[in-house]
């Protein structure tokens, strides 16, 4: 056998020369040069931008972000260990700059600054508040590049055509030019709809231009937009995920989404059974209207308080305004709650949303009000729905009513961002403990009293994470669904719930978060999803309360607007066994 001697200088500059031309190697591929059609398209995507941030200057909307840190795990992949929560009212017309790109020592470039605060908690929250941290590197997410997007700066590569939903696009990858200096350009790849070239989705990342590997300020995210009127289209969501991320020497990682709704917050309109109507030829007969009881005072008074918190919440962005899903299945459960328990309410009781993402729930006199991060994780039958219905259903039985001071319209006189602190929905302790027993009574009573261990494996799986997930689980208006020692109050309903199995697919004891409704970014109506659902094939499947990414099936305006709407359906049925579609729930979904 021979044996090759290589002498240490040799091997050194054989060694030199390989890491010289490593570092030649150019760190994007070579670009394909873009056909006059092409370069148009690109064009013409670079002016829609800035139109769609002259439109954004114009709003005001909501901007909530649901932060999971996650850890790897054996079985499920990964799994939550905390979580954060954050939602702000923001005014755009405040928070542009024109200033340029900056060196890395002067921390940021001036975008947002009248936000900073806002958009500074989530950047902390998303570890991002290091030194070289700017106080946009999040919420820039909307946004490809506010100041500098353009065929100066960026390079573009045609990838192919691809339909997302109805809307047809081209796609791009994009790249900062290598003679480009500053931090922060996006690369990664764009999505620009073929009819008046507005960029609809875009992912990827912020890298410093000179740099061989991403800045540690920014992580990989997809962004998306949705056409909400006549040639207006807005940011609607943001998924970002980092699972590759070194902490403390652990591997660590992170889910978040940000969504944002409320561009086109109004006065609200409340539908009222007794509006005020003006008949031709009517004859007044005023003198013979019946007078008011004491009790019917007190109530009317309640029902004032009432109508005037539904109102200040709506028109803060928090209280979606009344929609299909909430006549069709919740007050029908509510029917069914009351009629065998012989509930004989003096005026009806209405089921309304809150916008939050929350797991929470409460009552405003005959008003119920769940939220829709509660309704999205509840498993999908309708026996989960009405445990959570019977629990507020009891409170309004029982006499739990809001504090009638909010009868006085002066008391909801404040900024919208100061709702949460302003209003006191929140029931007492003692309240949730006899409501949690009275609750209990109308189930067994009911049509859904043989499928209570269904209902109450939602609340068990509740409990198991509720450590982990605390902000999932602090209310913003109303109450939680877990005691303050993590117990929940619906604990006799637990009880008769079988073990958690992770491993048996036909259990789903709760659903990820977004798995029922989708909120109009426009106007705030909740819409039941139109989509197939899925059994779990496996325990990874599952995600109970876990951040999952988005995706929508776009539409263009006119479009949505042409197309019919089927009446509303029951609640959904159970899934289906594995591998089979289930039949959509409900219509006007289209993600």
């Amino acid at each position: 056998m021979k044996f090759w001697k290589i002498s240490l200088p040799f091997l050194m500059v054989t060694l030199g020369i390989n890491l010289a031309y490593a570092k030649k190697e150019p760190k994007y591929e070579q670009a394909h040069q873009l056909t006059a059609e092409q370069s148009a398209l690109v064009e013409k995507a670079i002016a829609r931008e800035k139109i769609i941030i002259k439109n954004i200057q114009q709003r005001t909307p909501l901007v909530e972000t649901y932060i999971q840190e996650m850890k790897p795990d054996e079985k499920l992949y990964q799994v939550p260990t905390s979580d954060t929560y954050m939602l702000n009212r923001v005014d755009f017309r405040k928070t542009f700059g024109d200033k340029p790109y900056a060196a890395r020592a002067e921390k940021g470039h001036g975008f947002f600054k009248g936000s900073a605060s806002a958009f500074a908690n989530i950047g902390k929250a998303l570890h991002l508040d290091k030194e070289t941290f700017n106080t946009a590197g999040f919420t820039q997410m909307m946004f490809l590049d506010p100041i500098g997007f353009d065929q100066q700066h960026y390079v573009f590569s045609y990838v192919r055509r691809e339909f997302l939903g109805s809307v047809r696009t081209w796609e791009f990858d994009v790249h900062p030019r290598q003679d480009v200096k500053g931090y922060g350009r996006f690369t990664g790849r764009v999505w620009i709809e073929d009819q008046d070239g507005n960029v609809v989705r875009f992912n990827g990342s912020y890298t410093e231009s000179t740099s061989e590997d991403n800045n540690k300020e920014y992580f990989h995210f997809d962004s998306w937009r949705m056409n909400m009127q006549p040639d207006l289209w807005l940011p609607v969501a943001i998924y970002v995920e980092e699972s590759q991320r070194v902490e403390g020497g652990k591997m660590v990682g992170l889910r978040a989404q940000t969504h944002f709704w409320g561009y086109s917050l109004t006065l609200p309109t409340r539908e009222s059974e007794n509006v005020s109507v003006q008949v031709e030829g009517a004859v007044d007969q005023s003198a013979d209207s019946q007078d008011v009881t004491p009790l019917q005072a007190t109530r009317e008074w309640v029902q004032q308080a009432e109508n005037n918190v539904l109102d200040r919440l709506v028109q803060a962005g928090l209280l979606a305004p009344v929609g299909d899903f909430e006549k069709t299945p919740l007050e029908q459960i509510v029917v069914n709650l009351a009629v065998p328990n012989n509930l004989n309410f003096p005026d009806p009781i209405h089921v309304r949303i809150l916008l939050t993402t929350t797991v929470e729930a409460t009552t405003v006199g005959n008003t119920i009000l769940l939220s829709k991060g509660l309704i999205d994780t509840l498993p999908r039958n309708e026996e989960s729905l009405a445990a959570v219905v019977a629990l507020e259903l009891a409170h309004v039985a029982l006499g739990h009513h809001i504090d009638t001071r909010y009868a006085f319209n002066d008391r909801l006189l404040f900024p919208d961002e100061s709702s949460f602190q302003r209003i006191k929905m929140n029931h007492s302790d003692a309240d949730n403990v006899e409501a949690s027993k009275t609750a209990m009574t109308y189930l067994q009573n009911s049509m859904y009293k043989d499928k209570l261990a269904n209902a109450g494996l939602y609340f068990v799986q509740l409990q198991d994470l509720g450590k982990q997930l605390k902000q999932l689980n602090s209310p913003k208006l109303g109450d939680s669904m877990l005691k303050e020692d993590g117990t929940p109050w619906m604990a006799e309903l637990a009880k008769q719930a079988p073990k958690l199995n992770q491993d048996d697919t036909t259990q789903v004891a709760a659903q990820p978060l977004g798995s029922w409704l989708k909120t109009d970014p426009w106007d705030d109506k909740e819409h039941a999803l139109n989509a197939k659902f899925y059994a779990p094939m496996n325990a990874r499947d599952k995600m109970p309360f876990e951040v999952t990414a988005i995706y929508y099936k776009l539409q263009r305006y006119d479009d949505a607007q042409k197309a019919p709407v089927a009446a509303p359906g029951a609640a959904p049925a159970p899934a289906p066994a594995n591998g089979q579609a289930a039949n959509p729930t409900a219509p006007n979904g289209n993600n």
